[in-house]
């Protein structure tokens, strides 16, 4: 009779277990799988370390992507299940079937479920890239990149952008953000100047804390990258001879002065996770430094939340085999690593490091009190309700109107171009003219971003059609109809690996080879011309601003064009001021105001310069 009971149990619990996959619902938790809900945080770590298996603790020290159907190896629900997989990412463009808030809930609740059904039953922690918004979603809100939030240096901004994204990022039940990128920028040919917030290190660190208090609002933990020196790499030491994931030289000074300061204010502001760097710090690759990564960010720094690698962040330690590599990066101090293909290999990697004493289990056991100290901290092993659909709401859209507002400036304004009449007549050209994806940048919808993308929001045609009572003309045979030509000049959109530059040419390498030709269609016009920049990077203009009236640096404002137009009519002036030394020639390109013997007029523009409507 005890048998029948005992198999009737268990297949009623096996058909609830199936039938919360197949519906998405959290399967039941039973409370002796878990710790007492009275004890303390470190209580109940010091629980799990008791009851885990090194196997269970390797589980939870790996991060796989989500099999995305490419034809490489993706985590499956019953991976997850199966590998006590500690997290899940998404990379950039990796999006469910359906690209919306609906079907990115039930893939992240089918992970979910899947963790609360393996030997160890502790959730997931499910990460994605939303740097300027969650833009892997189609329709949520898109803001400026970092480099023009530097520019409008409002931290109050900062806080109010970080709540609104982690708003949208918990309405797909996600809850790990890998942002902010907070790192300096120095050499202005980096693909990635517009992840940094400019320069100035202490402008930089003033801002870090708003976001990150924003970003890590709703549950959401955020994760400051990438440490460190990420910013400083030398031309020449990175991919294809350029600068990303190169070695930075950083003297111990300049480690306190430039680049420490940010991390201590991300870490003083609650941050949950820190991301080490693809790059070398003196030759030293930083996923194998446990001279910064333990002696300073955690014992010295103070920091108790996990350290994260970056995507294969692992390949390139200086390690004969890859079993090498992971015990290198994981006794450096790296808590998970994100390998998005290869994470069973590395659990096995990890087991046998522990069982054959090559990571010691006092190592092990920090990365895994870590990791589950974040989890608590954030919820995870709480009951939540689902935060219902509500992107690109009228709070979301003002927010980031406002940003784009703020972070425009005005470089040169001669005979009064701007502010604009509604009244006017305008030709309008350039190829960002028109182009949503171009606005947006990367990490949007896809990896690289794209100027073929359909997402809300207004071009600056769009925008300049809804506001202006004259016509909007598109053809250089409508010059003569015309009051005012604006040429929007503009770069490709990228994100990293790809964006680094040669030249910072305006006609050529990363940025429109189409922009020449309509530089040469303005040349020498009797018509007031105003010209706008959409660049992730400060592009040498010094050849071509003498044809232009008026010039305005709007960097890679998001999909809200219509706070462009609020600023070009004069419903509000100019606030922001550049965040970097604007180099007059490739030779400056490293150069910043920092600099010994920096002097402002040698540069086509000095790092905070920007002019307003009234000066």
């Amino acid at each position: 009779m005890l048998k029948k009971i005992i198999l009737t149990l268990t297949v009623i619990i096996l058909f609830t277990l199936v039938a919360c996959v197949e519906n998405h619902e959290e399967p039941p938790i039973v409370e002796d799988d878990y710790p007492d809900a009275s004890l303390s945080i470190d209580e109940k770590i010091e629980w799990w370390l008791e009851r885990l298996t090194v196997e269970e603790k390797a589980g939870q020290m790996v991060q796989g992507e989500r099999s995305n159907n490419n034809g490489q190896t993706g985590v499956t629900p019953a991976m997850v299940r199966d590998l006590n997989l500690g997290s899940v990412l998404n990379g950039g463009g990796n999006v469910p079937p359906q690209n919306n808030v609906s079907s990115w809930y039930q893939m992240y609740q089918s992970m979910l479920n899947a963790s609360l059904q393996s030997s160890s039953k502790i959730p997931i922690i499910y990460g994605v890239d939303a740097v300027h918004g969650h833009a892997n979603l189609q329709g949520a809100t898109v803001f400026p990149h970092n480099i023009g939030l530097a520019a409008a240096n409002n931290a109050e901004l900062m806080k109010d952008i970080g709540e609104v994204i982690a708003y949208e990022v918990s309405q797909t039940g996600l809850t790990y953000n890998f942002a902010p990128s907070i790192g300096v920028i120095k050499d202005k040919r980096w693909g990635r100047t517009y992840e940094t917030l400019g320069e100035n290190p202490q402008v930089a660190a003033n801002l870090v804390g708003p976001y990150i208090e924003g970003i890590q609002s709703y549950n959401v933990a955020g994760s400051a990258k990438h440490f460190v020196g990420d910013s400083y790499t030398i031309f020449g030491t990175g991919l294809d001879g350029k600068l990303d994931r190169g070695n930075s030289i950083i003297t111990q000074e300049e480690l306190e002065e430039i680049h420490y300061p940010l991390y201590q204010a991300a870490i003083d502001a609650g941050v949950k996770t820190i991301m080490v760097s693809y790059s070398s710090l003196n030759g030293v690759r930083m996923h194998e430094n446990k001279e910064l990564v333990t002696d300073v960010l955690k014992d010295e720094f103070g920091f108790k939340g996990f350290v994260m690698g970056d995507y294969n962040g692992i390949d390139d330690i200086n390690a004969t085999t890859f079993n090498q590599k992971v015990i290198k990066s994981i006794n450096a101090g790296v808590d998970m690593l994100m390998q998005p293909h290869n994470f069973e290999s590395v659990i096995n990697v990890i087991i046998g490091a522990v069982n054959s004493n090559l990571i010691s289990m006092e190592r092990m056991d920090d990365a895994v009190s870590r990791i589950l100290r974040v989890k608590y901290e954030i919820g995870l092993f709480e009951e939540k309700e689902r935060i219902a659909s509500d992107l690109r709401n009228e709070h979301a859209l003002s927010i980031a109107r406002q940003a784009v507002r703020e972070s425009m400036v005005l470089l040169k304004n001669e005979n009064q171009v701007l502010p604009l009449n509604k009244s006017q007549s305008v030709l309008l050209l350039g190829p960002g003219s028109d182009n949503i994806g171009i606005q947006s940048g990367g990490w949007t919808i896809t990896w690289q971003g794209s100027d073929q993308l359909t997402i809300p929001g207004h071009t600056i045609k769009d925008a300049l059609e809804e506001v202006m009572d004259g016509t909007v003309y598109t053809s250089i045979d409508d010059l003569d109809k015309a009051d005012v030509v604006i040429v929007v000049l503009a770069e490709k959109p990228h994100a990293e690996m790809m964006g680094d530059s040669l030249a910072l040419s305006l006609i050529s390498d990363t940025a429109y080879t189409s922009n020449l030709t309509y530089l040469n269609q303005i040349k020498d016009i009797e018509k007031p011309v105003l010209a706008m920049l959409i660049a992730s990077k400060p592009l040498l203009v010094n050849d071509y601003i003498s044809d232009f009236d008026a010039f305005v640096m709007l960097f890679l404002p998001g999909t809200e064009g219509l706070g462009i137009t609020d600023v070009l009519l004069g419903e509000h002036d100019f606030k922001g001021k550049l965040p970097y030394t604007w180099p007059k020639t490739l030779e400056q390109a490293h150069h910043t105001y920092m600099d010994n013997g920096y002097n402002p007029n040698d540069y086509q523009f000095p790092y905070g310069f920007g002019l307003t409507y009234n000066n």
